[in-house]
């Protein structure tokens, strides 16, 4: 079984961030990459926050599994901002 570890993704865009710190297996966010991500309107109407993940997008915290698998068993898997596995974009027409 593969161990979870703690990461961040942030976007810089022109109207604010998008921000995440999320849990997973290096197998699954390696599978986040090239993926199209689409936010919605989440900073403002109108606002339409949208992209390709990128490598180097999301960086590995320096955080001991044992202690990420705590701290998921209280706050999930979903620490703070959004978890990019549920804006993946499916519609890819």
């Amino acid at each position: 079984m593969s161990e979870n570890f703690l990461w961040k993704f942030e976007w810089d865009c022109d109207t604010g961030k998008i921000e995440s710190l999320f849990v997973a297996t290096e197998e699954k966010v390696n599978s986040l990459i090239n993926q199209e991500i689409d936010f919605g309107e989440a900073l403002g109407k109108h606002s339409e926050v949208e992209g390709t993940i990128e490598k180097g997008e999301i960086i590995k915290i320096d955080i001991d599994p044992e202690t990420v698998r705590k701290v998921t068993k209280i706050l999930g898997y979903t620490w703070a901002g959004y978890n990019l596995f549920n804006y993946i974009n499916l519609d890819n027409d």
